[in-house]
């Protein structure tokens, strides 16, 4: 099963790409945005309501279906908000490029309900949690913070289920069309070892240490706290045990583990901790950088390319049960018996293998549910996330993802060497992804290509 990149985050479009050659660095980043939140305002900032209808029109059908100006000029207020970087971009080109990837998305929107593609409440309930997690703040937190932006709950609940439609969409239509070969597998390898191909990211494990800032904390309170993560840098500098440290004095909900991440490619990290990270050796100490929750101080506790003969990745023994939607039962009955199954469990009146042998309905069930030992970027998202919140023994609450609905274990996690089968499929994972995203690009463009659009001038005034 596949990676694939956060839950808002869309592909990257032809349009996207020829855009962001003719304006520089940063364009299409600007486009991808993901799920980030800045420190949330004072004020909620509406536009007032006259600005709003004066502003409404229609600017562009989809196949009779309308993009309207309000949808546009949000989208940009948005990417303005989160990349500081957007405003080199003329406004005019800014808006052109939002329409552009509104029409790509509702024409792809438009397929997958065609196709019947479905996303049910249970699944967008666990992606908005997934969001407030990612963003180290609560679900209430999230939801202020979206309405203080402007953005209607239900407006954030409908770009959640949007994105889930897409991602599925793209599944469907691309995954089974790329193939990767032995040779390319080869090649691959080869230049990984050879120190030559610096287009794929390396597998870091970074370890964090967390001073939360409260919301509306006053400058002095941001000054002592600052002030209490650069004193605990230094003590990291000095050589204190780190992983003491974290768990002696870290805000994270996590330190008990001591705040490692586990071994995964540097895609899979937020971008302010691969920057902070990049010229920092193995061992060494950066931050306390800020965030929008607060200061964090990292430790780079390794660092590999995949498909090296050296590389070392963070494995998790796991097991799971897995019951697939079917006219019989639903997402919410499916919800409701795996945790049913986690109260047994924990009351120790049932077996977890026994329970995956029998009602598991996927390949692991005649093992018990055992999937043996995973690396990163081997499980979609949705289960590797939960997978990875997990201690040796926890069990999870039920999952959903775009197989069925999951009841997860992990039985244990080992830093190791990948074996010399386990490197060629490492490799053959990345290569994977890389061309997926090339195919998409090709995808969308095709799908854009059969859609019928026509754009609207703006009303005379």
């Amino acid at each position: 099963m596949k990676h694939i990149r956060s839950i808002l985050t869309v592909a990257c479009l032809a349009t996207l790409a020829t855009a962001a050659g003719a304006q520089g660095a940063g364009i299409t980043d600007i486009m991808r945005a993901g799920p980030r939140l800045g420190p949330p305002p004072t004020e909620p900032r509406a536009p007032a309501p006259a600005a709003r209808r004066s502003a409404e029109y229609i600017v562009a059908l989809v196949n009779s279906e309308p993009v309207t100006n309000t949808e546009v000029q949000s989208r940009v207020l948005r990417i303005l908000k989160e990349n500081p970087e957007a405003e080199r971009v003329p406004r005019s080109e800014l808006t052109r490029l939002v329409l552009e990837r509104l029409i790509n998305e509702r024409a792809q929107l438009q397929m997958g309900k065609e196709y019947g593609i479905k996303v049910d409440d249970l699944a967008v309930d666990q992606a908005e949690q997934t969001v407030a997690r990612q963003n180290q703040i609560s679900i209430t937190e999230l939801r202020r913070r979206v309405a203080a932006e402007g953005l209607s709950q239900e407006q954030f609940r409908r770009d959640l289920r949007d994105q889930l439609i897409l991602t599925r969409l793209r599944d469907r239509e691309i995954e089974a069309k790329v193939k990767i070969s032995d040779t390319e597998v080869d090649q691959f390898i080869k230049e990984q070892r050879a120190g030559a191909n610096a287009a794929f990211a390396p597998n870091i494990n970074i370890a964090q240490l967390i001073v939360l800032v409260p919301d509306n904390a006053s400058e002095a309170e941001v000054a002592k706290l600052q002030q209490r993560a650069q004193g605990l840098a230094q003590r990291a500098r000095a050589g204190e045990d780190f992983t003491k440290l974290v768990q002696e004095n870290s805000d994270a909900p996590d330190r008990a583990a001591g705040g490692a991440f586990g071994m995964r490619s540097a895609d899979r990290y937020p971008e302010l901790f691969v920057e902070a990270t990049r010229s920092t050796p193995v061992n060494g100490i950066a931050g306390p950088i800020r965030s929008s929750a607060g200061f964090h101080v990292l430790k780079l506790l390794a660092k590999s390319q995949p498909g090296a003969s050296d590389a070392v990745v963070t494995q998790t023994q796991v097991r799971h049960i897995l019951l697939r939607n079917d006219p019989k039962r639903n997402t919410a009955e499916a919800v409701a018996q795996l945790a049913e199954f986690k109260k047994r469990l924990q009351a120790g009146t049932a077996d977890f293998a026994g329970l995956a042998r029998d009602n598991s309905q996927d390949g692991s069930a005649k093992q018990g549910g055992d999937l043996g030992w995973g690396r990163p970027g081997q499980f979609v998202p949705e289960f590797e996330e939960a997978m990875n919140r997990l201690g040796p023994g926890e069990i999870s609450d039920p999952v959903v993802s775009r197989f069925g609905v999951h009841l997860i274990q992990v039985v244990g996690r080992r830093e190791a060497k990948l074996s010399q089968a386990e490197q060629r499929e490492a490799a053959r994972t990345v290569l994977r992804e890389k061309k997926v995203e090339q195919a998409t690009e090709t995808w969308a463009q095709e799908v854009r290509a059969r859609a019928y659009v026509e754009y609207r001038e703006p009303p005379q005034t």
